[in-house]
């Protein structure tokens, strides 16, 4: 049940980051890459990290989250990243419907806004179902097709990338 209610909140909050200029600015960072693989799941900004975490975490933790309940949670949204962004042939057949991993999640990193605003569920496409978000069956991104849609030149170097959205 945690999961699921993660998944809700972290959801929106994803959503949220690619419709609002603040938010995106932080998001970015995760976006950069121009080349899907596993780590990517996990650079993040650090702030933006936290609003996911608030986000995925706030409705758990007033309802009385349970310490095993929060690291088993955490555990598995580190492990979920990884299969979201990992850079292999993944044949899940008619899973790809409901669990939000790489063949689906790649349709997200495309470096094109109105392509890549879709797939945004961390473990299930339940909330992207609901946002009309959710998109299946395209061709498979290249290396090449990702990054931040009209920012070519977006820094790589991490340490540049966590000032980056406070430049003007």
């Amino acid at each position: 049940m945690a999961i699921l209610v993660a998944d809700v909140g972290i959801t929106l909050a994803h959503f949220a980051s690619h419709k609002g200029a603040p938010l995106w600015r932080l998001h970015a960072v995760h976006h950069s890459v121009t080349r899907m693989y596993g780590f990517n799941g996990l650079m993040k900004h650090p702030l933006h990290q936290a609003v996911e975490t608030v986000a995925g975490t706030a409705p758990l933790l007033l309802i009385g989250l349970q310490m095993d309940v929060a690291a088993l949670l955490g555990f598995s949204a580190a492990i979920q990243v990884m299969l979201q962004h990992a850079n292999i042939d993944m044949r899940i057949g008619s899973l790809v419907q409901f669990w939000a991993v790489a063949p689906g999640h790649r349709h997200h990193h495309l470096a094109s806004k109105s392509d890549g605003d879709v797939n945004f569920g961390l473990f299930t496409t339940l909330t992207d179902r609901l946002l009309g978000t959710f998109v299946t069956g395209r061709p498979t991104p290249r290396d090449g097709e990702i990054g931040v849609a009209g920012a070519p030149d977006y820094p790589q170097a991490y340490l540049r990338q966590l000032t980056e959205p406070f430049r003007s």
